[in-house]
């Protein structure tokens, strides 16, 4: 379902698997998660680790809930003991309420397979150590877009496929036209078969920052998609298929429409059995696009031309055109809002004031074009120097984007901001930093960020940290972006991997309509969990007991609000592998 905030479920302290079909994980009757761990016991949950790996120079550390002294890390090919250690002391941790310990194996760097096991024979499922640690799962999760694809056939490959969906539509009437539309294509927005401008946008233009700022990560990683062998590289293909159908939701007088979706969420079925119509929806009166889609989609047609340049000129050129166009349309209409007409119960992404968005079409046309006309417009439209707000991004709060591409661009400076910009985003940075380093588990989540969709805000702060460390390096920026990535990825409260396919003990059952109407037993792959949400709103979530917030999670596919999956929350995931994987 769409998002007015996204993800909250489970509260556990032992976690255990229940078998196949059933709700993978189970709820303890107490926050105190220690227990003595059987001799010979099979890996257990509560050693939380990364379980795609380690890089073999970063730091290397597992938090428990048991209780012990000391570790070991065996090596899996010859049973030998490698490293030994000191588990740290006791220490609460207030986001799980789990009493914690910690394993640092950072002096661990020959790379291998290992396992970690503490004096009371508890011990992990092996895990690598590895220069390549990240690869495979930054294929797997940026493969999940192509998984996302509207208008065409899929396969990834072990049944996860679907022939071609969703190729008719119409206008509906609050969009100012009527009739049938021949349109197609663009990413399934989340567990849901809508497709939001909005939404589409922040995760694109996260995905070209990504190709921007890692490009020799990217250029040669294959991803098996109908467009591999070509000219242009797969990352920039994939990509490319979601902003074909931006493009068509441009109207002639250069607006863009907000969203295209059903009227109401399809039932649980596979895209090709959805039989509802997909309408273009506007705002219900002129000039019927809204002015948060139509900048938004000016600043990522703006990237677009810089990223598809080299590949394609004239598509590049096309984009531009788009971008100049959009950007024409909203300094005559500055704030036109959207909200869903009666008859429509979709997300509607809707907000109250677009001047982020605008500001952040402004800083990429400027940085594309070096139009003055687009730098006075960023210049009129930020803040002073001393005032400059940075904050991980969000499809709702975009500024940092319209900030950072200013200072990333290699453009003089007439503004005045460009130190203030990486100023201000150090100090950022730095927050988290001291917030991963005051918990257990060692991630730079505070309370409040245990919201619908925690997982992503998790790995865009994580984004804010690479872009940090882009201006000003420092290993500890590196190291708290890597420890989100640790936390998402097997190193929480629950010891699950919060990507689906990924690792010993990858959730199971997201809100994902492929996921669940295709009968397979896995889920469909690459896909990130909202995670804890510590005020949930579907009726699975919300029965949980009340706890504390990373304990707010059920891994249960009608939990919407703590398991649904959605672009905007992959995207920085891949960011973050991509960034991982340049280490």
């Amino acid at each position: 379902m769409k998002r007015m905030m996204r993800r909250r479920e489970f509260l556990l302290s032992s976690v255990r698997y229940l078998g196949a079909g059933a709700a993978a994980l189970a709820v303890s009757p107490s926050w105190n998660s220690a227990c003595a761990a059987a001799p010979n016991s099979a890996p257990s949950s509560a050693i939380a680790l990364n379980q795609a790996g380690y890089l073999p120079s970063l730091a290397k550390v597992a938090s428990t809930s048991l209780r012990a002294t000391s570790f070991a890390v065996r090596s899996t090919s010859h049973n030998n003991i490698v490293h030994r250690g000191t588990l740290t002391a006791q220490a609460h941790d207030a986001a799980s309420g789990d009493t914690v310990q910690m394993a640092d194996f950072s002096a661990l760097t020959t790379p291998g397979s290992y396992i970690l096991e503490l004096d009371s024979r508890a011990l992990t499922a092996p895990f690598r150590i590895a220069v390549d640690a990240y690869r495979d799962a930054l294929r797997l999760t940026m493969r999940a877009f192509y998984g996302q694809r509207c208008g065409c056939s899929v396969n990834l490959g072990n049944g996860f496929e679907h022939p071609v969906c969703h190729l008719s539509a119409a206008w509906h009437a609050s969009s100012g036209k009527s009739g049938p539309l021949n349109n197609r294509g663009g990413w399934h927005d989340a567990g849901d078969y809508g497709r939001y401008i909005v939404n589409s946008g922040i995760s694109t233009g996260t995905l070209l920052w990504t190709w921007e700022l890692y490009e020799r990560v990217l250029g040669k990683l294959p991803l098996q998609i109908p467009e591999s062998g070509g000219k242009t590289p797969d990352f920039l293909a994939e990509i490319r298929w979601n902003i074909d159908w931006m493009l068509t939701l441009q109207d002639e007088d250069g607006g863009v429409w907000h969203k295209q979706t059903s009227l109401q969420f399809a039932p649980f079925v596979m895209p090709q059995d959805d039989t509802l119509t997909s309408y273009v929806i506007g705002t219900g009166s002129p000039p019927y696009k809204s002015t948060c889609a139509s900048a938004n989609f000016a600043a990522v047609m703006a990237i677009a031309a810089r990223c598809y340049s080299t590949f394609d000129a004239t598509f590049a050129q096309s984009c531009l055109a788009a971008a100049r166009k959009a950007w024409t349309w909203c300094s005559r209409n500055p704030n036109v809002i959207f909200r869903n007409p009666p008859d429509v119960g979709t997300g509607d992404y809707a907000e109250d004031d677009c001047n982020d968005e605008v500001l952040w079409a402004s800083a990429e046309l400027w940085r594309t074009t070096g139009d003055a006309e687009y730098e006075k417009a960023f210049a009129a439209g930020a803040a002073k120097p001393d005032s400059i707000q940075i904050t991980a991004p969000t499809w709702s709060a975009v500024s940092s984007l319209a900030y950072w591409t200013y200072a990333l661009s290699s453009r003089k400076d007439v503004v005045g901001l460009r130190s203030a910009i990486q100023q201000a985003t150090g100090h950022a940075a730095e927050a988290l930093v001291a917030n991963s380093n005051s918990n257990g588990y060692e991630n730079t989540l505070i309370a409040t960020d245990y919201v619908w969709g925690s997982n992503g805000v998790a790995a865009n702060h994580a984004l804010l940290l690479f872009i940090a460390n882009q201006f000003h390096a420092n290993k500890s920026f590196v190291d708290a972006a890597l420890n989100n990535l640790h936390y998402l990825t097997g190193r929480n409260c629950f010891g699950i991997s919060w990507v689906t396919q990924l690792g010993a003990r990858p959730f199971q059952h997201p809100h994902h309509r492929p996921s669940i109407a295709d009968h397979l037993d896995q889920p469909w792959p690459g896909l990130l969990s909202g995670g804890p949400n510590a005020h949930p709103v579907d009726e699975v979530a919300k029965a949980l007991p009340p706890g504390p917030p990373m304990r707010m999670y059920i891994d249960d596919h009608a939990a919407y609000s703590v398991n649904e999956v959605a672009i905007n929350w992959n995207a920085p995931l891949v960011f973050l592998l991509a960034a991982a994987n340049s280490l």
